[in-house]
């Protein structure tokens, strides 16, 4: 297929996704998920090479600029509630599906584990993306969120690793590297932003897919991932980006409008509604399971943490959604022989269910729209 007619349909997709969200009110991020889902059933767009690139790049940039809201201050007054959701919404999951996969499905114990991982995460992309349209990027609550979201991730990682990766050189190449530039990217970012001093030709932007891009390298030729990194990156350089809002709003503008659609649309064309509608019962139980874990785990989290009922209802569905490291879990199983594409299939269609369902749940019934009930900042 020419490029250009490929490149005319995937913006297509993503102009009807946009146009359907100002319609209907509801996050572009899940609008591009559906109009994919059914694009990619009824007129199969081709997934060339580059949209590939631009879909993996997509998620990368947006993590980052997620850990770039996390601002040192907030970060530091919510670390203990940020870290019990994280691990919280991280081990309920795991172990509940891991459990449902090996006694009630029959899986064997790495197939279970592979389910578990992949049922286990939240979705930093998704999450972001909606509180940014809403807004609650800027709140304390958002913050705490997106923090609870990445320490969740960060333990599907860290197990993935720990189960089933080869810690080999290059893994250990990306930790020490990963470290090293964590130390050093603050005060040589904040030099280096000061002697281009905000230049038309935008090199604040262009150094930080350079970094994006080296990290991202390292990440996969050590077993990792790109988003990974890019989140410690943004979480990092957050305080100096508070401080430059303008050109987090450049970077917004060019990452949501050529980038992360293409991240939405591939997720959303990996979908077989065949395959849906034949393991329909199978795909249920999983999200039930993964839904249910969560909520098991975090509303009493959530109590802990003193947060207003609707709050806390809203917490446990958005840290209910999960899509790249889901999907990325499962792939790493298939891959390397552990689950069928079968058992892969199931997983991939369950873990993009709980993008969508959850979400839309929690946008439509229990946003917390007065911001006196979004999170009492003196506690």
């Amino acid at each position: 297929m020419d490029i250009w007619w490929n490149a005319t349909i995937w913006f297509a997709l993503a102009l009807i996704a946009s146009v359907i969200s100002k319609r209907i009110g509801l996050s572009v991020a899940l609008v591009e998920l559906l109009v994919d889902i059914f694009a990619g059933n009824l007129i199969h767009p081709v997934v060339a090479e580059w949209v590939n690139f631009l879909a993996s790049f997509g998620a990368v940039v947006l993590t980052f600029l997620a850990g770039a809201e996390l601002e040192g201050d907030v970060v530091r007054k919510y670390w203990k509630k940020s870290l019990l959701l994280g691990i919280v919404g991280f081990i309920a999951p795991f172990f509940g599906t891991w459990f449902v996969a090996q006694n009630f499905l029959g899986w064997n114990l790495k197939e279970a584990q592979i389910a578990g991982l992949a049922l286990s995460t939240t979705s930093v992309a998704v999450v972001y993306a909606v509180m940014l349209e809403t807004g609650l990027n800027e709140k304390p609550l958002g913050k705490l969120i997106l923090a609870a979201c990445f320490i969740n991730d960060l333990g599907t990682v860290i197990t993935l690793g720990l189960l089933f990766a080869e810690l080999d050189i290059f893994f250990w190449i990306f930790i020490i590297s990963t470290v090293a530039i964590l130390f050093v990217i603050p005060k040589f970012t904040e030099k280096y932003f000061l002697f281009v001093n905000n230049h038309p030709s935008e090199p604040e932007v262009k150094y930080l897919f350079v970094v994006l891009s080296f990290l991202g390298f390292l990440a996969t030729a050590g077993g990792s991932e790109a988003v990974l990194p890019a989140y410690l990156i943004g979480a990092a350089l957050a305080n100096i980006f508070s401080k430059n809002r303008e050109l987090v709003k450049r970077l917004r503008a060019s990452t949501i409008s050529l980038l992360t659609p293409f991240y939405f649309l591939k997720a959303g064309c990996l979908v077989d509604l065949n395959a849906v509608f034949a393991s329909s019962s199978l795909l249920l139980l999983f999200f039930f399971t993964k839904v249910i874990s969560k909520f098991a785990g975090l509303i009493p989290s959530g109590v802990l943490c003193r947060f207003p009922s609707k709050v806390n209802l809203y917490n446990a569905l958005m840290m209910s959604t999960g899509l790249t490291f889901g999907t990325i879990s499962a792939l790493y199983g298939l891959n390397n022989g552990i689950i069928s594409k079968e058992q892969y299939s199931v997983l991939v269609v369950a873990v993009i269910l709980s993008a969508l369902i959850p979400t839309i749940i929690a946008q439509k019934f229990f946003y917390p729209r007065d911001d006196s009930v979004m999170l009492d900042t003196k506690k």
